[in-house]
């Protein structure tokens, strides 16, 4: 069953395909953008009280994907039978319009630049034998002076709260000393510290470090951003990650470019249209369209475009090129092939600290992107040469709001009891003198650690699944392990009674029951050889020139930040190429 043409079609409904929907329409091109999932309005769905509901959000989960019709499977090596991920716990991909854009937290960074070309720095600093063997570093093959005007493009439609450090080369504020230089600072001042980031600021600087605001899509004050959105003042409600914001304060595809993007007639959504295959002519370097299920009537339905926009979540992309046949997927046997390479994570743990009985932490308080984080042991801001590994981690306290049920289940620590008097003494005394730090580090690729299609399992639609083959290496866990070490002088200096550092431990592998983060990347990456990437620095397929790829799969490896800022940018500058080179003359806009 065929139906219309257009210039453009836009797979996804997160921010990377709101991002782009909005720049090709305002080129002028027609555009059909296609959801999996169903219509999400704030207005409606997101509205008080019932988007506070915590079993509705959190614990039945009514924002994220449905996977009893698709989900991955997981293994930890390459010997082992992957089974499917049934229960959603340790990530926690979206589904419907907005994506993971509508329930994520809302810390919004940009990249150190070191990170964009880490092979080249490790390799400078400490000589290419510091490499692990079989880790797959790669640099990025764009800069931090090339991508800067798109972070602030995205800030300015995020309306991005936080505080710069220097501007211009001139010091304006008590930001990040390790930040990269900005041509303008953040379009909103920076949140209020809950009493838990005070106290950690106060705590980290005494210890030696440079603690700063986090920079956040949380609004901090009344905001109309560049598409005449407009957003409420955040009122540290708790209710973020995990859920759409009834005060319109946390940026969404669904209330910062949406609500603009539905008043242009060359914009259509479609949602419930689940994309089985991109279409591809007898050359097979060239797409010509796209074919979906309607999933509530089951007809496969075909759309021609000239221009095809991929920007599903991480590892939907992946799987969709796989589907496809687009590029040659990777085997890590031979270590060749790029659909699939370089498939990463991040080595998030939470530690806890309490305070005396004196102090009350308020944890009901909170929101997604607010807290205070250090730096010192991210990215190449420290000295790795004595310590042997590669990456490093931010160290913060982002109290988002803890939750009656999410407290109940968290608690304690050490040995405590799951039930009785002694469990709820210990419920009481974390939830109200408790301090949550958390170690959000980078996690590199290695050449064992990748997606392919699983040979058995198969969908509600009769595709083969995505298969994740990963577990933690020896270089992650012992970054964790010092970065995690360098919580306790901070503890010691908030007057802490008792902590409880976590950190990944060696042989322990992946557990899929415990949520780490949504952070999920590589899989399709950018880079500068079309052998160990799948896109060219535009985020073109090196193999079908009129296709785009847009999303957290271009990461060649982990970073300690959270990935949305940088898709984000990565979405503005692909969309400024594909506006004013491709348009102009369509085909590869790198030589291969």
């Amino acid at each position: 069953m065929s139906t219309k043409h257009a210039d453009a079609i836009v797979i996804g409904a997160g921010w990377a395909g709101s991002i782009l929907a909005k720049e090709l329409t305002e080129a002028g091109l027609s555009v059909i953008m296609l959801e999996r999932g169903g219509e999400r309005v704030t207005a409606v769905e997101g509205a008080y009280p019932s988007s506070i509901d915590e079993l509705r959000g959190a614990i039945r989960k009514r924002l994220f994907q449905d996977l009893s019709q698709s989900t991955v499977t997981i293994r930890n090596t390459i010997d082992q039978t992957a089974l499917p991920y049934r229960q959603l716990a340790a990530f926690l991909p979206g589904e419907g319009v907005g994506g993971a854009g509508l329930h994520w937290s809302g810390v919004h960074f940009r990249v150190a630049p070191d990170d964009l070309r880490l092979r080249s720095a490790t390799i400078e600093r400490y000589g290419e034998k510091f490499i692990p063997e079989g880790m797959n570093l790669q640099d990025y093959g764009v800069t931090y002076e090339e991508l800067e005007p798109f972070f602030y493009k995205a800030e300015k439609v995020f309306g991005t709260s936080g505080v710069a450090y220097t501007v211009k080369g001139k010091k304006v504020g008590d930001g990040n000393v390790f930040a990269p230089d900005r041509d303008e600072d953040f379009p909103l001042p920076p949140m209020k510290d809950t009493f838990s980031a005070a106290t950690f600021r106060t705590a980290a600087a005494q210890a030696g470090y440079h603690p700063y605001a986090l920079p956040a899509a949380n609004a901090s004050r009344p905001y109309t951003n560049t598409y005449g959105c407009q957003m409420g003042p955040c009122n540290f409600c708790g209710y973020c990650s995990g859920y759409d914001c009834y005060l319109y304060s946390k940026a969404s595809p669904n209330v910062n470019i949406l609500p603009a993007l539905r008043q242009d007639p060359r914009f259509s959504l479609i949602s419930n249209a689940h994309v089985t295959r991109i279409t591809l002519d007898s050359t097979r370097t060239k797409a010509t369209g796209v074919t979906y299920l309607d999933t509530k009537t089951r007809k496969e339905i075909s759309l021609s475009a000239d221009l095809v926009i991929l920007s599903a979540f991480q590892f939907h992309n992946v799987h969709l090129m796989l589907l496809s046949g687009i590029g040659k997927p990777y085997d890590p046997v031979s270590n060749t092939g790029t659909i699939g390479r370089n498939f990463v994570y991040q080595t998030i743990t939470s530690s806890r600290v309490w305070l005396p009985p004196s102090r009350y932490t308020n944890q009901f308080v909170g929101a997604g992107g607010a807290g205070v984080a250090i730096d010192d042991f991210n990215s190449m801001n420290f000295d790795h040469g004595p310590l042997g590994f590669v990456g490093g981690s931010p160290v913060w306290v982002n109290q988002a709001g803890l939750k009656p049920i999410a407290a109940a289940v968290s608690t304690g620590g050490g040995g405590t009891p799951r039930w009785g008097s002694a469990y709820k003494g210990a419920l009481i005394d974390s939830y109200r003198h408790s301090i949550g730090i958390d170690a959000h580090g980078s996690n590199m690729a290695y050449r064992d650690v990748y997606l392919d299609l699983d040979p058995t399992w198969k969908d509600a639609y009769g595709q083969p699944l995505l298969r994740m083959t990963f577990t933690w290496k020896d270089n992650d866990i012992r970054m964790n392990q010092y970065v995690v070490s360098k919580i306790e002088p901070i503890a010691r200096a908030m007057g802490a009674t008792k902590m409880n550092l976590v950190h990944l431990n060696q042989g322990e592998p992946f557990d899929t029951r415990r949520y780490q983060t949504t952070h999920l990347g590589g899989g399709a990456i950018m880079g500068t050889d079309p052998k160990t990437s799948a896109l060219n620095r535009y985020l073109q397929s090196w193999d079908v020139s009129n296709l785009f790829v847009i999303g957290s799969n271009a990461f060649p490896q982990g970073m300690g930040y959270n990935p949305t800022g940088m898709v984000a940018a990565l979405a503005y500058w692909a969309a400024y190429h594909i506006r004013t080179t491709y348009l102009k003359s369509p085909g590869p806009l790198v030589d291969a």
